[in-house]
């Protein structure tokens, strides 16, 4: 993604502003729709961004992961009717009609993941980064998809390097791990969502061997930094303000709207880059061009005050609103149901750590994405 250093959205690219972009997102809300120096696109209000993502004349076809290991694109990155198809097929096992309960009779797995890695914690100093947010949705997605036990460290050292280094070796992690997931494909998985994928028989058929792969690894690369961003995300507001910390600590419950409210406030995906427009579209005063690149800016809609009251104060209590912490239209988040849920299970088990958790850094060191938005590390001291 390039655009002209000069703009407004030039700065929210650049890496200085990564710990505090939310200034930069209400001058950009000035105009709802507008254009970038590089011809790019850019939706910042949620009237508009809600439109445009429900508008079927934007595509959402790129592929850069699934070329990069000559697989068939996810759904996320396809259009209806194929992406219909896919999402079709997968959503049978992950949620209703077949497994209804799926998400929910995975709670007690979740909790025993998370009981563990706190119960890990040194008892000074902890990175709640590096040893439970990033960590955890990788023991998930092993006991999701059916990840034998034995495989789970290999299984986090492809995810490592896919995520996190730089190519070639990004490039061999991605490889690596998409012939794995096809080995596991071919010789009978364990129980979990890949063998009941691999052996549905719906109305369109079954996926096929690299269709399977392609969801699979959709489900590790979307959800896994998605989910430690939003943990992280949380834990910090929390430990800045810590009559959030009471409020979890009487109420378990109270985790549910926090996590919503976290997704409102902080959101982990910034912004959806790569949409190309189809057709000429009217939006916002303006017509987008034809075969124009578009970039709609959900954390710039989720403050627009024309939709929420006081947007910038972070207030759990406040009257639940629709946010686009998890997008919206076709491409809503495939694996929501599962992010709240690790969300919420996480946050109940670190608040007694919080409790007495004291922020070595503030603002603390952000990943260098502007997309996924994140602390690369979140260090604090157990007083």
């Amino acid at each position: 993604m390039t655009t002209s250093v000069g703009s407004i959205f030039g700065a929210v690219l650049d890496p200085v502003n990564r710990h505090d972009p939310y200034p930069l997102y209400t001058s950009l809300r000035r105009t709802p729709v507008g254009r970038e120096p590089d011809g790019t696109w850019l939706a910042t209000t949620f009237r508009e961004v809600t439109a445009l993502l429900h508008d079927p004349r934007i595509s959402s076809a790129f592929t850069p992961t699934d070329e990069l290991v000559g697989l068939s694109p996810s759904f996320l990155r396809t259009d209806p009717p194929e992406h219909d198809r896919l999402r079709r097929l997968a959503t049978r096992q992950f949620g209703p009609p077949h497994r209804p309960t799926l998400v929910a009779d995975l709670q007690p797995s979740f909790e025993g993941i998370v009981d563990r890695l706190v119960a890990d914690f040194p008892p000074s100093t902890v990175d709640l980064v590096d040893q439970f947010a990033y960590p955890l949705p990788v023991l998930v997605i092993c006991e999701l998809l059916g990840v034998p036990l034995a495989d789970e460290p290999r299984f986090k050292a492809w995810i490592d390097a896919a995520l996190s280094a730089g190519q070639p070796r990004q490039t061999r992690a991605f490889r690596e791990l998409a012939d794995y997931l096809g080995d596991l494909v071919d010789t009978g998985p364990e129980p979990g969502l890949l063998r009941s994928l691999a052996t549905d028989d719906g109305p369109d058929g079954r996926l096929t061997r690299d269709e399977l792969v392609s969801t699979a690894l959709l489900l590790l690369v979307a959800g896994h930094e998605t989910t430690v961003n939003l943990i992280a995300n949380a834990s910090l507001v929390l430990l800045r303000e810590p009559r959030w910390i009471d409020r979890l600590l009487a109420d378990p419950a109270f985790a549910v709207p926090l996590v919503e409210e976290v997704l409102r406030w902080d959101p982990p995906v910034q912004f959806l880059p790569w949409r190309t427009a189809l057709d000429d579209i009217p939006v916002g005063g303006v017509t987008i061009p034809s075969g124009a690149s578009i970039t709609l800016l959900l954390a710039a809609a989720n403050r627009d005050p024309a939709h929420v009251s006081d947007p910038d104060r972070f207030d759990p209590d406040r009257r639940q609103v629709p946010h686009l912490g998890f997008g919206d239209g076709i491409h809503y988040c495939f694996g929501a149901p599962m992010a709240r849920l690790e969300a919420q299970v996480a946050l109940q088990a670190l608040a007694p750590v919080l409790a007495r958790a004291r922020l070595l850094e503030d603002p603390p060191e952000y990943r260098p994405s502007p997309i996924l938005r994140g602390p690369r590390h979140l260090r604090v001291a157990l007083d």
